[in-house]
């Protein structure tokens, strides 16, 4: 956010007198900006958009004032946050729930870098994302204006569409339908085209930066018009996406994986199924129909039938089975265990990579991987084929969850216990983000096969935003089903890294969360790496697992969230249990 309120006389020095009021709203007609704004803002919402982003500003002034009356006709959600990196995330956590961007709306300056982490989050995990930056007018630029500077195509190659907009004035400006329809279209993606990804219009804007006064019942009435026909967009595209695979490629597509049985003088290649971050149902369905072993991420949205093995990662090292797989069918990105690209990258084994997208990036764990578009089960496919193979890994799986160890329900939680609790306590309607830490390996391993929707920023695996992307989930999700809770499981670096997010302006919806935090003193996950057993401790611990003692109860009680100190297992699990009416940080203090 900025201030532009302070002035400089010619000699530079501060000129500490009252900034000059604004000149009242001409009532012969709309300012050519705030115009602009609206016609902009009504396109895309004609195409489904439903949700708006806002970060104060003045440069953005247009923009802000159009996405407000968008709400007052109904047309919108309106979210407002300080902070435009939160802001970024917030609206990515909207846009995993839905699958439609949420624009945010910021000012020009610092601000537009501020998107910069939400923004290759939603490039590399393929999220629709569509960033509206205020900026100056062209001839400003390199004159060292106030904030003015190069904050257009931001996002560079990461970008599914960039634009640098003229400033609008009384002769006319671009056509803003048609901008809108562009970066709808090029945040969404397709299959068969590029994946769906981050958008910016860079938007110049000229003084008067806004103005509608007396029309404001003629706005309203272009919202809600604009908001009916944006309905059935939205139905359109739900059918477009349950539809896309087969839609884009058909069932014979020459770029289609076909499993099929063997000749008689060929045996059946030892196939396993892998389901990495956005596998979804494709996966599960899949497996199913092969009768062969899941290997399921826990962030998968997969990991739900009897095919899928918990214990995949301690499996694979095992001769008898990893050892002898000749085939790997990979949906989604796998991120979380080294396991997995070990096995897809080994000799001998055949690794299929579905991906519905062009031009773009595939996971390529070897030279050898092969990326086809779209992957099926022949008709007439005998699942039972792989019966024996499939039971070798569920009677394994089976032996490895035996070995777990069980807490006492007056024993202090330990991180496996936590996760156990959480993953059962979570129901089908609620929502679980995971956050990038020691802990969703812990449930990785742990987690049984069970319907729970899984949320999670694994397109670079990063702890960025973890909050604010949560509570734009939970705020999209109980907007469409009210009795969902949202829960996050997160450790303490990656919470503070993120902290500001708990705090949103008086009068915004304080969505259900329940952050579960495992408070272990630092970043634990590093104590794993190899180079913990040999660098300097003492150098280690400051730079590695950066040690923190932060009063989390004060920090809650500061942003308005009821804290609850964890201190056994029984009491984990009665909080785990009752019902969730506010925004609720568990502290669950953990072992190193």
């Amino acid at each position: 956010m900025s201030a532009e309120g302070a002035q400089t006389d010619n000699s530079g020095r501060r000129n500490h007198s009252p900034a000059p009021a604004p000149a009242p709203a001409l009532t012969t007609a709309p300012a050519p900006a705030s115009i602009f704004a609206i016609e902009l803002l009504a396109g895309m919402i004609r195409r489904g958009v439903q949700d708006v982003v806002v970060c104060p500003g003045s440069r953005s002034q247009a923009l802000a004032l159009a996405a407000a009356a968008a709400e007052q006709a109904g047309a919108i959600r309106l979210h407002v946050r300080h902070d435009e990196r939160a802001a970024a995330f917030f609206a990515l956590g909207i846009a995993r729930e839905t699958g439609l961007p949420a624009p945010v709306i910021v000012t020009s300056g610092t601000a537009v870098a501020n998107l910069v982490p939400a923004a290759f989050e939603a490039h590399e995990g393929r999220v629709p994302f569509i960033a509206l930056s205020a900026d100056r007018p062209a001839d400003k630029r390199g004159t060292r204006a106030t904030q003015t500077t190069l904050q257009y195509d931001m996002f560079g190659p990461a970008a599914r569409l960039s634009r640098d907009v003229s400033a609008p004035d009384a002769s006319g400006s671009e056509d803003s339908d048609a901008l809108a329809h562009d970066a709808v279209a090029a945040a969404l993606g397709r299959a068969g085209g590029k994946p769906a990804g981050p958008v910016q219009l860079n938007l110049q804007f000229r003084e008067p930066l806004s103005g509608t006064r007396g029309f404001e019942a003629m706005i309203a009435e272009g919202f809600a018009a604009a908001a009916e026909e944006g309905a059935g967009a939205r139905t359109r595209h739900a059918i477009d996406v349950s539809n896309s695979a087969v839609t884009a490629f058909g069932a014979e597509t020459l770029n289609t994986f076909v499993l099929e049985h063997g000749s008689d003088n060929e045996p059946e290649l030892r196939t396993v199924v892998i389901a990495g971050a956005g596998a979804g149902h494709e996966a599960t369905d899949f497996a199913r129909a092969a009768g062969l072993p899941l290997l399921a991420e826990v962030v998968s949205g997969s990991r739900e039938s009897t095919e899928a093995i918990t214990a995949y990662a301690t499996l694979l090292g095992m001769p008898a089975l990893g050892g002898e797989v000749d085939r790997a069918i990979v949906f989604g990105h796998p991120t979380l265990t080294r396991q997995i690209p070990a096995l897809l990258s080994r000799a001998g084994v055949e690794a299929i990579i579905v991906d519905p997208h062009i031009d773009t990036d595939h996971f390529m764990p070897s030279p050898d991987a092969r990326v086809v578009r779209y992957a099926r089960v022949a008709a007439g496919y005998d699942r039972g084929a792989n019966a024996d193979w499939l039971a070798d890994w569920q009677a394994a799986d089976q032996e490895q969850s035996a070995t777990h160890q069980v807490v006492e329900p007056e024993a202090e939680p330990s991180r496996s216990s936590l996760v156990a609790a959480l993953w059962q306590a979570t129901a089908p309607t609620d929502r679980l983000m995971v956050a990038a830490s020691r802990l969703v390996r812990v449930l990785d391993g742990t987690a049984e096969a069970r319907v729970v929707d899984v949320r999670s920023n694994r397109g670079l695996g990063g702890i960025d935003g973890t909050i604010a992307t949560a509570s734009g989930i939970a705020v999209a999700s109980q907007a469409a089903v009210p009795e969902s809770v949202t829960r996050v499981l997160i450790g303490d670096v990656t919470l503070l890294h993120d902290a500001t997010s708990m705090f949103a302006p008086a009068g915004e919806m304080a969505p259900r969360m329940q952050v579960v935090l495992g408070n272990d003193g630092g970043g634990t996950i590093f104590d794993g790496l190899e180079v913990a057993g040999t660098a300097d401790r003492e150098a280690y611990e400051r730079v590695m697992f950066t040690p923190q003692t932060v009063d989390f109860g004060a920090l809650a009680l500061a942003a308005g969230w009821k804290h609850v100190r964890v201190e056994t297992q029984q009491q984990l699990e009665t909080e785990l249990s009752a019902p969730v009416a506010e925004s609720v940080l568990l502290e669950v203090v953990l072992a190193r």
